[in-house]
């Protein structure tokens, strides 16, 4: 009988159902298309080592900023994941952004049902799942993805409705690209290039941002808000409201990201990976789900503009660092998950020389 009732609230010929829907629905199961395998469910088994937490308040100061690069280095090296405080975002812009999101979400379905697509070249799209009408497992994810740099050009296209969202998350995005263009200083002294490295290009470059809402789950253990992944991107920062990301170290452990008020989260992406020629590596992460709250994550995605390729610093290869990456943009990565399934295929697999 409750397989029955877990098929028959699969959506009929792919239909669009959200995962805020379901929870309206007062659902006390997860219906079986969310039901991950056993081997890709999340499990109890986490390692409880602290993650490290960067403090970028003397980040300007001559004689201090050399601990913060070591910092991040040993942080990139180790992980590709650190956490920032003292960043200089304030907490209210953050919390505007974090509310502007959950209003979002909370609107009727018929509110957001002109921004649904399925199509990863649109630049404003709102969907479930990773790609609902694709998937073979769903996520219990709701996401609304959007570019933003810079807003003045994009923010006319995000959504009207609730009214605060431009201004409250115009706010924070343009707050997230200048700490991201700043973090890229940082992590470019790591890799011993100049600061100044790419300046123009990471200024100008690409920003998206991935607002997701992982609402209540009935079922948490048989699924995921996200499934393991990297991020196409150079850099990703993360601010979520609740804790519910996990990261994987180099040895394949989880590790769970801890909720600090004010930090935001840096995740190191694939084309990071590229432009290091392997001295970095993205991390690999998740998004679990819980039984009590609703979670709101806000990525912004950073990378250089849509068609410009991303390629190994030159000054990073030579006879004990070989050539290890073919060159990539954003606009490949969109070519790739329009035919790949992010879950079975790895978009840095396709960048590298000598997979």
């Amino acid at each position: 009988m409750v397989g029955k009732m877990r098929e028959s609230s699969a959506s009929p010929n792919g239909s669009f159902t959200s995962a805020m829907t379901l929870t309206e629905e007062e659902l006390t199961y997860v219906p079986k298309r969310y039901i991950l395998p056993p081997s890709l469910r999340p499990d109890a088994t986490l390692c409880n080592t602290c993650l490290p937490i960067v403090d970028l308040s003397n980040l300007q100061h001559p004689l201090l900023r050399p601990q913060i690069i070591q910092e991040v280095h040993l942080a990139c090296k180790e992980l590709g994941f650190f956490q920032v405080v003292n960043h200089g975002i304030p907490l209210s812009v953050m919390k505007d952004a974090i509310d502007a999101a959950s209003e979002f979400f909370d609107l009727p379905t018929e509110e957001k049902r002109h921004l649904l697509s399925s199509n990863v070249h649109d630049p404003v799209r709102y969907g479930t799942s990773l790609n609902h009408v694709k998937d073979k497992v769903h996520f219990w994810r709701d996401f609304l993805k959007h570019y933003a740099n810079p807003t003045s050009t994009w923010i006319d296209l995000w959504p009207s409705n609730p009214t605060c969202y431009k201004r409250n998350m115009g706010n924070y995005t343009m707050a997230a690209q200048k700490l991201q263009e700043e973090l890229m200083e940082v992590i470019f002294e790591c890799l011993g290039l100049n600061h100044n490295y790419l300046h123009e290009d990471i200024a100008e470059g690409s920003q998206v941002m991935a607002v997701n809402c992982y609402p209540a789950c009935p079922e948490p253990d048989l699924t995921l808000g996200l499934p393991p992944h990297t991020d196409y991107g150079m850099l990703s920062t993360i601010l979520q409201n609740h804790q519910g990301l996990q990261i994987m170290d180099r040895d394949e452990k989880w590790h769970s990201v801890p909720l600090i008020e004010g930090a935001l989260i840096v995740l190191l992406g694939d084309h990071m990976e590229v432009l290091s020629n392997g001295r970095y590596k993205s991390v690999i992460h998740r998004a679990t789900v819980n039984s009590e709250k609703k979670r709101i994550s806000i990525a912004s995605l950073h990378s250089l503009a849509l068609g410009k390729k991303v390629r190994p610093a030159p000054e990073l290869v030579n006879e004990q660092h070989i050539l290890s990456y073919k060159e990539g943009s954003f606009s490949d990565f969109l070519d790739f998950i329009s035919e790949e399934d992010i879950v079975e295929a790895k978009y840095i697999d396709r960048l590298k020389i000598n997979p």
